[in-house]
Parts: C-alpha cells; sequence; structure tokens
C-alpha cells in the first residue's frame, strides 16, 4: 500500500492537506491555551474562597468560570473536527502508524474528556447542591482534565516528532507499539507537555490581567480587577519562567532528535563546534535562502557560544548546520552522519525491499534487511535532499517572537507586580492600556510555538519515517479546498462569536451575591 499508492495523487492535495489540518490546529490552539489557563485562575480564586469563606470569592471564581465556559465549548467543537482530518485528508498516515497514534488519543477521549465532562457539570450546576469541598475539588478536576487532554494529545505529537516503542510489520504494513510507557512517557513527551501547559498558563494569566486592567480604565469592579491582576501576575511570573526552562529543555531534544529543525531556527547553513545563537539577523521572510553558497545570514547578531550549550551543554560542542546534514558530517569525537544522498538511497533500498518481501521473494533477508535500514524508510520518498529541508524564514521568526514574547512577560509581569505590592495598581494609566495590548501578543508568541514545531518538522508527517506526500488520502483536489473554504468560514465565525459572547460577559461583569 504504502510502496506506490501516493503516486497516483494529485499533486495540489498535499498543500490543500496541509492548508486544511493547519487551519483546523491554529484556530483549535486559539481556545485551547485560555481553556489550560483559566483552569488555573478559577481554581485558585475558589480555592480562596474555600478557605475563608468570603462571599467575594466565590463571585470571582463564577465569573472566571463563566468565561472559562465559553472558551471551553469552542475548543471542544474544533478539536474534535481536528481529529476527523487525520481519517479523511491523512488515511495513509493513519494506516501506518494508527495502532500508535490512535492509542494516545482513544485514551484522551475515553479518560480525560470523560472526566472534564463529568466534573464541569458539577463546577457550573453544584455551587446550592454538593459541600464546598467537593465543589473546590470539582473545579480543580474540571482543569486537571484539561490538561490530561492536554498530555495525550501532545504525547501523540511527541511521538510524531520523535518516534519510539514501535517497530514496522511488514506482513501489517503498519508501524506497531512496543511499549506504551516509552510512547506515554518519553523525554521528548515529557518536555512538550511542560513547555506547552506553562504556556498555556502565561496566556491564561495574560487574559486575566488584562480583563483586570481594563475594569481599572473603566473604574469599575476595583476589588474584583485588583485581585485577578494579582492572582494573574504571579500565575503569570511564574509560569514564563518556567516556560523558559522548559524552552531549554525543549532545545535540548531537538537538537538531538531534529537537528536540522534546530539548523532552521537559527538559519544555521554551515555548522561547527563554538557555535553562537543568533539573536537576530536578516532572513527574507518570504524566500528560502541560497543556504549551499551563504556562510551565515546578512548582519547577524549572536551570543558567542550560546548554541553549543543549549544543544549540547558544552561551551565547544558541536551543532550541525543545514548543509552539513545534507552533505553528512563528523563530529569531533568520531560520530559520523551520513549524507541525505545515501540516506534516500538507503530508503529507497529499504522500499524495494518491502515491495520484494510482500512478494514473497528472499522474505528473511528482506525482512533483516528492512529492519537495518527503517530509520532512513522515509527518505525513499525524497527526490532530492532540498526536499527535506524546512521552510527556514517561518521558523527563524516564529522562534525569536515566541522567545522575544516571552522574556517581555516575565518583564511585565514583574512589573505588575511591583505595582501591586510597592505602588498602586490603580492609578499608572499607562500600564494598564499594555497589559489590555499585550493580550494579542500572547497568542501570537503561543503560535508561533507552534508554527516552529510543525514547520520545523517538516516535511515529515512522522520524523525522518514518512514525508507528507506518502501520507495524504487519495482524494480529488477540489474537494479538499472546498472543506478548507467551509472551515475557513466556520471557524472564522466561531472566534468571532466567541469573542463577541466573551465580551458580553466581561463588560456585565460579575454577579455579586448580597448573602451566602
Amino acid at each position: 500500500m504504502m510502496t506506490n499508492l501516493f503516486l497516483d495523487i494529485e499533486a495540489g492535495m498535499v498543500d490543500w492537506a496541509r492548508a486544511q489540518f493547519a487551519l483546523t490546529a491554529i484556530y483549535h490552539w486559539l481556545f485551547v491555551p485560555l481553556t489550560l489557563g483559566l483552569a488555573v485562575i478559577m481554581g485558585i480564586m475558589e480555592t480562596c474562597y474555600y478557605r475563608t469563606g468570603k462571599v467575594f470569592w466565590r463571585d470571582a471564581a463564577q465569573f472566571w468560570q463563566r468565561l472559562f465556559g465559553i472558551n471551553f465549548a469552542m475548543g471542544v467543537a474544533t478539536g474534535i473536527i481536528l481529529e476527523f482530518e487525520f481519517g479523511t485528508n491523512w488515511s495513509n498516515y493513519s494506516w501506518f502508524v494508527g495502532d500508535i497514534f490512535g492509542a494516545p488519543l482513544a485514551i484522551e477521549g475515553i479518560v480525560a474528556f470523560f472526566m472534564e465532562s463529568t466534573f464541569v457539570a458539577v463546577m457550573y450546576f453544584g455551587w446550592k447542591k454538593v459541600s464546598r469541598g467537593f465543589h473546590l475539588a470539582s473545579t480543580w478536576l474540571t482543569g486537571l482534565g484539561a490538561t490530561i487532554s492536554a498530555w495525550w494529545i501532545l504525547v501523540a505529537n511527541a511521538w510524531m516528532q520523535h518516534p519510539v516503542g514501535c517497530e514496522f510489520n511488514p506482513d501489517t504494513m503498519r508501524n506497531e507499539m512496543v511499549s506504551f510507557w516509552e510512547v506515554a512517557f518519553s523525554p521528548f513527551a515529557v518536555g512538550k507537555f511542560c513547555h506547552t501547559v506553562t504556556s498555556a498558563w502565561i496566556i491564561g494569566a495574560v487574559f486575566t490581567v488584562a480583563v483586570g486592567c481594563w475594569y481599572l480604565l473603566k473604574k469599575r469592579e476595583t476589588k474584583l480587577a485588583v485581585e485577578s491582576i494579582k492572582i494573574g501576575a504571579i500565575v503569570g511570573l511564574i509560569a514564563s519562567l518556567l516556560a523558559g526552562a522548559t524552552g531549554h529543555l525543549s532545545g535540548e531534544q531537538v537538537a538531538e532528535a531534529q537537528p536540522m529543525k534546530l539548523a532552521a531556527m537559527e538559519a544555521l547553513y554551515n555548522g561547527g563546534t563554538d557555535q553562537s545563537l543568533t539573536v537576530v539577523a536578516w532572513v527574507n521572510p518570504f524566500k528560502q535562502p541560497d543556504y549551499a553558497n551563504e556562510e551565515e545570514a546578512p548582519l547577524r547578531i549572536a551570543m558567542p557560544y550560546a548554541l553549543s550549550v543549549m544543544a549540547t551543554r558544552d561551551i565547544h560542542g558541536y551543532v550541525p548546520g543545514v548543509n552539513d546534514l545534507i552533505k553528512g558530517y563528523t563530529t569531533p569525537d568520531g560520530r559520523t552522519e551520513p549524507s541525505y544522498a545515501e540516506k534516500m538511497e538507503r530508503g529507497k533500498k529499504a522500499i524495494a525491499a518491502l515491495a520484494a518481501y510482500r512478494k514473497g521473494e528472499n522474505k528473511e533477508a528482506n525482512a533483516q534487511f528492512l529492519k537495518e535500514n527503517m530509520k532512513y524508510f522515509g527518505y525513499g520518498y525524497a527526490r532530492n535532499a532540498d526536499e527535506l529541508v524546512p521552510f527556514i524564514p517561518i521558523n527563524f521568526w516564529a522562534f525569536r517572537i515566541m522567545v522575544g514574547f516571552g522574556c517581555l512577560f516575565i518583564l511585565f509581569f514583574a512589573v505588575v507586580l511591583f505595582f501591586i505590592y510597592r505602588k498602586d495598581i490603580t492609578q499608572p494609566r499607562w500600564l494598564q492600556k499594555v497589559a489590555v495590548a499585550l493580550l494579542p501578543f500572547a497568542y501570537i508568541a503561543s503560535e508561533s510555538g507552534w508554527l516552529v514545531a510543525e514547520f520545523g518538522r517538516q516535511p515529515w508527517t512522522i520524523q525522518d519515517m514518512l514525508p507528507t506526500w506518502a501520507s495524504v488520502s487519495n482524494l480529488p483536489t477540489s474537494s479538499v479546498a472546498t472543506t478548507f473554504i467551509i472551515f475557513l468560514v466556520l471557524f472564522t465565525t466561531m472566534l468571532v462569536v466567541e469573542i463577541s459572547i466573551m465580551l458580553k460577559q466581561i463588560k456585565r461583569g460579575p454577579e455579586y451575591s448580597a448573602t451566602e
């Protein structure tokens, strides 16, 4: 199936399938991080109510829970469509790795989603029906369910970035799981989960501070605003620092498992030892650079040795560039990496061995050859090495947008906390306006992180194993293009509706209780 089916697929199908999945994922991720972030905010506020018994905290928790609920519903709708697209547009992919990829998604649906659905009902409708302790537990378990849901989805994504715990079965033509624990708790999955969730907390914190500052600008709901800003800023500062630490861990893992992604992020054309980390350089955002003939990006400002330290924990560590990966290289400690030409040749031989095995020719020898060269299998579908280099400008600039705003948010939350505890947060209108203005940039930073993660992996749907053009369904391009347009209109409408409802709820403000 995998050896020749994709040859009959229309050329435009790959681009439209990728565009549709990217569209759905981008819209979905507009809703998910706020869900994860507000889960922490509303949990803390209800904990304050549980500890103090003050009605104010219950009213505050209910206010943020209403905003959480609106956003939660939109996230569920887009998430369901996203998972269906694997079967409709990426059937070759689903066939090839469904035994592995489907497991975490099934667990996410059976365990995490049902957990969220159960306790979210208690959270919204159980205020006067269950004890304060049980209701508090339901609120935290709703957030925990959303976080566990994110865990299993990120396990699936991490496996695509760094496939482990599996073996290819030539009889079934599928990759089959041999170690569930290796898939579920791989270092790549743990690192991706920690970085993604902490970045989601940042969005929840920025949103909370922005809403609080909007109330201060309007000179209303002052107590709610100040307490919300305080909680949001504390959560945001902690989350920003954690995101920086987990981001460094992710950088190390990318350097080891996806060196081409790291080279694209840095616009590093020719690597070596003692590599500096690029702060900024001129990389044309609309054109793939001529990496074969350029020494480095022009107008480059860099931090000496920092890339070697990030990638290898060694100030003199070797970091390969784009050309090194294409041509092959040998590290100072003697480790040799074959060229892309050699990998492509081995991949083509592996594909041929699979075809011969399927015909019953010398099955034992072909099975052994396939096992030894399976890590190059995906390279056999490439026509030239340039097809295996991701689009460098997107990776380069998206990475800097993510890191730049991450550093800005650390400073922002620190300044907000300074005014909360040392000055008067109700006075500096410039800071309140900055807080409101920063809200969309939190989303831009978060989406940029996903652009790096996914564009940096291209052209692979599964790193080094299966490229996009061997993964798609054999469908008419027109049908996918049509559904792309439908989804674009649908998701945009949903986003407009959500923003409209959220703004109405924020303008309406909390519903204060007169008595306990």
